[in-house]
């Protein structure tokens, strides 16, 4: 799942598993990994996570928060724990999510999950740098346990409340862990006090300024899941949108959601086509000498074409 190319703000990749995005410029060649759709697997349930091993999300998310009630925490702790050797035997990364920090039972699902099985953990309802902070704390002394490099393990943080919203920057930039962040619409609507509505207008600023500061931060944005699972052309129109919002990629709750996340968030044939005509025209442009042009009225320079090159790699990963 690795490919050499640029940082692109149109599509979802970030670096090498062990390297972090906000260190690296918007226009530096990097080794990036293609994020697009990340399965959740209820971790109480291991028929389901057998099933998991054949599916093929980019990541797959054994959860121990939302999906898993009080009475089985302990239990969805020790199954996804015994089954982290198997999922990591297969390509999707394996992203086990913890319960929060403000729970019992965090402590206890961060030390079951830490190991060489996992690419790192998802963790809810964080609310400030702080949070991120401590959670790292945790990780570094587990992973000197396991005998992981400090910094090995990633995380996927959750904002989820309005607090998280307004410091949303500081949170994603508050670890080179972070490679990417879930927004929480339940929980953000709960937080506020509000009604979900059918059309969304209540989450347009919440979900703008979260894109916005992910972006800024140099992570990816990963839209909340679509729960209408049976109504796979809704999620199609709602993630096309959310793409043009600035989600890179999006959670799923059952695995015939996995393609159409997929082809929604991967390079669209037109944007293929156009990328494909803005290296042609700069690559006509070097062979005169000349290290910028112009296509369709646009400047074409070097951080463009970065980005198209980019793109046209990961067309061919997701086709891949």
């Amino acid at each position: 799942m690795t490919l050499t190319a640029t940082q692109s703000g149109g599509i979802g990749l970030v670096g090498n598993p062990w390297q972090n995005p906000a260190a690296q410029s918007h226009d530096k060649a990097i080794h990036v990994t293609v994020i697009r759709s990340l399965l959740f697997v209820p971790g109480n349930k291991p028929n389901m996570l057998d099933k998991a091993l054949g599916f093929d999300p980019d990541i797959v998310v054994p959860d121990m928060e939302d999906s898993v009630p009080d009475a089985e925490k302990g239990n969805a702790r020790e199954v996804v724990a015994s089954f982290l050797p198997r999922l990591a035997a297969r390509p999707p990364l394996v992203l086990p999510r913890v319960n929060a920090l403000d729970t019992q039972w965090a402590d206890d699902d961060i030390a079951a999950v830490v190991g060489p099985h996992v690419y790192g953990i998802s963790i809810g309802k964080i609310r400030t740098p702080g949070d991120i902070a401590e959670v790292s704390g945790r990780l570094d002394k587990l992973e000197k346990h396991a005998g992981l490099e400090v910094g090995t393990l990633k995380l996927v943080p959750w904002i989820e409340t309005a607090e998280a919203i307004v410091r949303c920057f500081e949170i994603l930039s508050a670890s080179p862990r972070i490679v990417g962040a879930g927004f929480g619409a339940e929980d953000y609507t709960n937080d506020m006090g509000i009604e979900r509505l059918d059309d969304e207008s209540q989450l347009h600023y919440a979900r703008s300024a979260f894109c916005t500061a992910a972006r800024a931060a140099g992570v990816l944005a990963f839209e909340t899941p679509w729960f209408r699972f049976r109504d796979l052309e809704g999620l199609r129109e709602h993630s096309l949108a959310a793409k043009q919002l600035g989600f890179r990629g999006r959670f799923a709750i059952h695995p015939a959601q996995v393609d159409t996340i997929n082809a929604c968030f991967a390079p669209s044939e037109e944007e293929i086509e156009q990328a494909r005509r803005v290296v042609a025209a700069f690559e006509e442009a070097e062979r005169r000498g000349r290290g910028s042009t112009s296509l369709d009225g646009r400047v074409i320079d070097v951080p463009v074409v970065k980005r198209a090159r980019a793109l046209l790699e990961v067309a061919g990963r997701s086709e891949s």
